[in-house]
């Protein structure tokens, strides 16, 4: 079950190795319960493992991905994008207002976009961001191949529990896939619950905090200050961010126009509170031999005091279909082992991807990714 795991097993030949303290300690993620069943799961979190973009020697991964904040080029970009995120009202009072055609209403058609100038430059940059009277921060990534002259999609990337933004920069399979098209990405990091950096959906695993107005005001922030495309804003995540992935479908699809959640289902306790603004495709991940969180769902205890139970692989797509008013049956798996209902609401897909055997694995962001840009919000 997701929720104390951050990454162990990803990627075929990693799945003995998955539970790696040496990723969660030069990730940064937390060990706090390290010494239980619970922990070994948690130390999995910052376990950079994927199955198309890291491995076990993901400590390396963290330690490069940490450098890259303090060598010599990024301390420029740092403070660039920093200057530009906690000035965001004057960069978008000297654009006129123009700026924040991204605006941070996500789904509303507020015209063409402005792109601020100057352009963020490329990195990755720690930045805070004020919800209510929190301080919130997430990692920015800005691609080499971003230049801020048009619009790009803007994809947030949530770690698992007793994970960071940093590992999750680190461990990510995304950026291989979207770096090549300029897209902005975020790493947010979760406040810390029972079993380290976590998000509330509603039963787990983090209390008295609204994450989802975080998200929100990190996408409206972000939008501020880099050229985003409003209508193509993804939220994607491992595990527990999965999970909380699957939230941000249920209470945010005016802002998010898919998600791809991996390793993670929706719950019983939650899935009542489920009703999304509009359509929204959902792609999900998830691995027969996911022994953290069962393929066929059930209860978990892995978050002291907060048990939840999960749907399973199959309840979780055919809830989503549900709610799509997706018409017939899913397709049979293809060669990713992909099952689609295709003849859903304003155009959406409900896709279920299984890996055969594996463990509690990363998705594949080959396959996410193509899905995910094709869809926008209306």
């Amino acid at each position: 079950m997701e929720t104390a795991s951050d990454g162990e097993t990803a990627g075929d030949d990693q799945e003995e190795s998955g539970e790696s303290d040496e990723a969660d300690d030069s990730a940064g993620s937390s060990e706090a319960t390290e010494a239980s069943a619970e922990s070994t799961a948690e130390s999995e979190s910052s376990s950079s493992s994927t199955n198309a973009e890291a491995t076990d020697e993901s400590t390396s991964e963290a330690e490069s991905s940490s450098s890259a904040n303090t060598s010599a080029g990024s301390p420029t970009s740092n403070e660039d994008t920093t200057t530009a995120s906690e000035g965001a009202d004057t960069t978008a009072d000297g654009e006129s207002g123009e700026s924040s055609s991204a605006e941070g209403s996500g789904g509303e058609d507020t015209g063409p976009v402005t792109c601020p100038s100057p352009a963020l430059s490329p990195g990755d940059t720690t930045v805070n961001v004020q919800v209510g009277s929190a301080n919130r921060s997430y990692i920015l990534h800005v691609p080499a191949t971003y230049d801020g002259t048009s619009p790009v999609p803007l994809v947030v990337d949530f770690h698992p529990l007793g994970g960071s933004g940093q590992a999750e920069r680190s461990a990510s399979p995304y950026p291989a896939q979207t770096d090549p098209e300029g897209v902005i990405m975020a790493f947010p990091n979760g406040l810390s619950g029972p079993s380290g950096g976590a998000w509330n959906v509603g039963p787990c695993c983090v209390a008295d905090t609204d994450d989802v107005a975080f998200a929100r005001a990190l996408v409206a922030q972000i939008q501020e200050t880099a050229c985003i495309d409003p209508k193509r804003i993804y939220a994607v995540g491992f595990s527990m961010g999965g999970g909380f992935s699957h939230y941000l479908a249920c209470h945010a699809a005016d802002v998010f126009a898919a998600v791809a959640p991996a390793a993670f289902d929706l719950l019983e306790e939650n899935v009542g509170d489920c009703n999304p603004a509009r359509p929204v495709t959902v792609v999900s991940f998830r691995s027969t031999g996911d022994f953290l969180v069962p393929y066929d769902g059930g209860f978990s205890s892995v978050v002291s005091g907060m048990p939840i139970t999960f749907l399973g692989a199959q309840g979780t797509h055919e809830a989503w279909a549900e709610r799509n008013q997706c018409s017939g049956s899913p397709s049979a798996e293809d060669a990713n082992g992909c099952s689609t209902y295709s003849d859903c609401a304003d155009g959406t897909e409900v896709v279920l991807c299984t890996r055969q055997g594996g463990g509690h694995d990363y998705g594949d962001a080959s396959v996410g990714w193509p899905i995910l840009r094709e869809h926008s919000l209306p």
